[in-house]
């Protein structure tokens, strides 16, 4: 190999792949050894995190992506997925314009909300729950809001309570810590407290204990919520493109956006 191929191979460098021809190997395995034996949730693991999962890992990681997939039309990055296909874009664009705004606010909130928990542990003392009200309360008063809690369609979102019960038999079984879970518990606890009224953990908060008691850092959180949420965008897209349709709108046609502008003008 000469300097300069040794320079060119090097502009480029993972851990990843390996590949040579009639060779692919993910992390040290070769790509047929894990075709048909190994599941897609296993490879998101070994290609995020260099090693399988054991099964119960994979068991709690799948039923996070599992809760995630798909909300409905109502959640902004469903709608979108679907007016695109109307306007004659592939389903490819349809995919991007949907990912493209799993941003801070809708699809974010996970990342914030193991990060937050994540503050809360590292300050623990002298319990979780002082650490959690202190954190808490901390946040409100500077007019911040707290991922991970709260949900504006659902009074109790059906999937939190599902999630966590299933990191308590993790708990149980020796799978995971369960330190998250406790700290998540915590902050739910503190913000009744602080708002007069439950604000009970949404899907967010759940998969966000999940996420981290598996060992993902908060970034992840987004990344993996935007791998689950792909699979209902995908197949609300191809639904959409057989429904047909061109440039559907948010709204129906024939209801009208409220114009707060001036009133017509008259010309003189």
């Amino acid at each position: 190999m000469t300097p300069d191929q040794a320079k060119a191979e090097a502009w480029w460098r993972t851990e990843i792949i390996d590949m040579a021809p009639g060779s692919i190997r993910f992390r040290g395995h070769a790509i047929q050894d894990l075709i048909g034996t190994i599941g897609f949730v296993d490879m998101i693991w070994l290609m995020l995190r260099g090693t399988l999962p054991t099964p119960a890992q994979a068991d709690l990681l799948g039923a996070a992506l599992v809760a995630g997939v798909d909300h409905g039309p109502q959640a902004p990055s469903i709608a979108i997925a679907r007016m695109a296909m109307t306007c004659g874009v592939g389903i490819n664009s349809a995919m991007a314009s949907a990912v493209n705004v799993l941003g801070d606010i809708h699809g974010g909130a996970g990342e914030q909300a193991l990060a937050f928990y994540l503050d809360i542990l590292a300050d623990a003392a002298p319990s979780i729950d002082v650490a959690a009200r202190a954190a808490v309360t901390k946040t409100l008063a500077a007019g911040g809001t707290i991922g991970g809690f709260g949900h504006r369609f659902h009074p109790i979102d059906p999937r939190a309570p599902r999630l966590l019960a299933l990191v308590d038999a993790a708990v149980v079984a020796g799978t995971v810590e369960g330190r998250l879970a406790c700290a998540a518990r915590a902050v739910e606890t503190a913000l009744t407290e602080a708002k007069g009224r439950r604000i009970p953990m949404n899907i967010d908060g759940a998969t966000a204990v999940i996420f981290g008691e598996l060992g993902f850092p908060p970034p992840l959180c987004r990344g993996l919520f935007i791998l689950s949420r792909s699979v209902g965008v995908l197949a609300h897209a191809y639904e959409q493109s057989q429904q047909g349709g061109r440039n559907k709108g948010p709204l129906p046609k024939g209801w009208r956006w409220q114009y707060d502008g001036v009133s017509a003008v008259e010309s003189e």
